[in-house]
């Protein structure tokens, strides 16, 4: 299992926010509603081999892209302070993928900041799916 399988079955494995997850190397795959398909990876920005975001976007099965959202893991976790004496300022969260070896580079996202990505992924995929049965219009979700 590559580090980017690793790190999107810690996000989304187990069926966790959609059915039928199936990740694929930088990829996660899944099943939203009956005719929404999920596909999330991480992508690059500025610098090629820094990958700092999560792209998420819903398919249409028989009509293609449906919508899109990038979440950047520095507007989620914002700047981390680390030991390092080079980053005396902080660092913006990313893997940094060195000749084909990914790793998270300096710092390291806590159990809280993989559960905060995971439920800014759920919220997003929550405006899409289907109400649950017996809500009211209006009415909040608990």
């Amino acid at each position: 299992m590559t580090f980017y399988e690793q790190e999107l079955q810690k996000l989304f494995g187990g069926d966790k926010l959609f059915a039928d997850a199936r990740i694929v190397g930088n990829t996660c795959y899944g099943r939203l509603t009956e005719d929404i398909r999920v596909k999330i990876n991480f992508q690059t920005g500025i610098v090629a081999s820094h990958y700092d975001r999560l792209k998420v976007t819903l398919l249409n099965r028989n009509e293609g892209a449906i919508d899109n959202m990038v979440l950047r893991f520095r507007d989620l976790w914002g700047i981390k302070q680390v030991s390092n004496p080079n980053f005396r300022e902080g660092i913006e969260p990313h893997i940094w993928d060195d000749y084909g070896k990914a790793s998270w580079y300096v710092y390291q996202p806590t159990k809280a900041d993989y559960r905060q990505l995971t439920e800014a992924v759920s919220s997003y995929l929550g405006v899409f799916q289907e109400p649950v049965q017996g809500q009211q219009m209006g009415q909040k979700m608990c």
